[in-house]
């Protein structure tokens, strides 16, 4: 196998494996400081916390399927065109 075949072997997932690590980290990491910033200017102890937590859970399942949906058209449109 050539090497340039084994490169661009390795690209597609792990651009996947980016976009889908980025809908859990970044919803996640912006919660965590949006959550104590509220908390500590409203005094509500971890309440406001937790519900940015939890809306951000929310984001980052929506983001997740929005991608994955993506992706499955994609292999399906791939293997449609290959079939032909």
């Amino acid at each position: 196998m050539p090497p340039e075949t084994k490169k661009s072997i390795w690209r597609e997932p792990l651009i996947v494996f980016g976009r889908m690590s980025g809908w859990v980290i970044a919803p996640i990491v912006v919660a965590l400081f949006v959550g104590k910033w509220l908390d500590r200017k409203y005094g509500t102890g971890n309440l406001l916390f937790i519900i940015a937590t939890a809306v951000s859970f929310a984001i980052s399942i929506f983001g997740i399927i929005c991608e994955t949906k993506k992706y499955l058209k994609a292999i399906d449109k791939k293997d449609n065109a290959g079939g032909n």
